[in-house]
């Protein structure tokens, strides 16, 4: 790959948070799992912690067009290195439309959502919770990486700030109060596990679904 032709985009903010979301990851998903992630973006991500973690099989995806030649561009950067072979070529998912045929009766041991639902209307928190109801196995965790307000109120004066931007952008963004996401992931069978601190005002959420897995069709 020359540098011409080079599609990899790179975000700032992962060169900053990529390891304290790995440090969670490790501590709450088992070292071999077949892990989904929604939005992967740049695929910056993916591709680092399935070098980390190569008992991760790891399934990108992502809806912008720019996004799947980035994650697909990391991919290829990966292989050339001789790593990337748990990482799977990236599949356009929108997690509130039908899934492609690969994912659509697939069972994942893990879901990965960093910095999604407060980009994003909340019938995707929604959704996310309901196709993790549905495709998680027993005892599959999802997790969440991003800002929340607490009892209603931000917990930094940054977040507050950021929260109006979202919504200048568009009025139907904006950080979550993290009761409201507890309450839809548990009407989809997920139970809060944990709420880690994280860099700049943020957290790692995760919950654990327990029960029959089932799918969607």
């Amino acid at each position: 790959m020359t540098a011409a032709d080079d599609r990899r985009l790179t975000i700032a903010a992962t060169a900053r948070n990529r390891d304290p979301i790995l440090a969670v990851l490790r501590e709450h998903l088992p070292p071999r799992a077949r892990v989904l992630e929604l939005a992967s973006g740049s695929g910056e991500h993916a591709a680092h912690f399935t070098q980390a973690m190569p008992g991760w099989q790891w399934q990108p995806s992502d809806t912008d067009s720019k996004a799947l030649a980035s994650i697909a561009a990391w991919r290829g950067h990966e292989q050339q290195q001789g790593r990337g072979a748990n990482l799977l070529a990236p599949v356009e998912l929108d997690v509130t439309a039908d899934w492609p045929e690969k994912c659509r009766g697939a069972a994942f041991d893990a879901m990965v959502a960093i910095n999604l639902i407060h980009i994003a209307p909340w019938n995707v928190t929604a959704a996310l919770m309901r196709r993790a109801g549905e495709h998680l196995t027993d005892n599959g965790a999802l997790f969440l990486y991003g800002p929340y307000r607490r009892g209603g109120r931000h917990t930094a004066a940054s977040n507050e700030a950021f929260d109006r931007d979202l919504q200048a952008r568009n009025p139907a963004w904006g950080i979550r109060d993290m009761e409201s996401v507890e309450a839809e992931a548990a009407a989809n069978g997920l139970a809060l596990e944990a709420v880690v601190a994280m860099p700049a005002n943020n957290v790692s959420v995760v919950f654990r679904r327990a029960g029959q897995v089932r799918y969607s069709r």
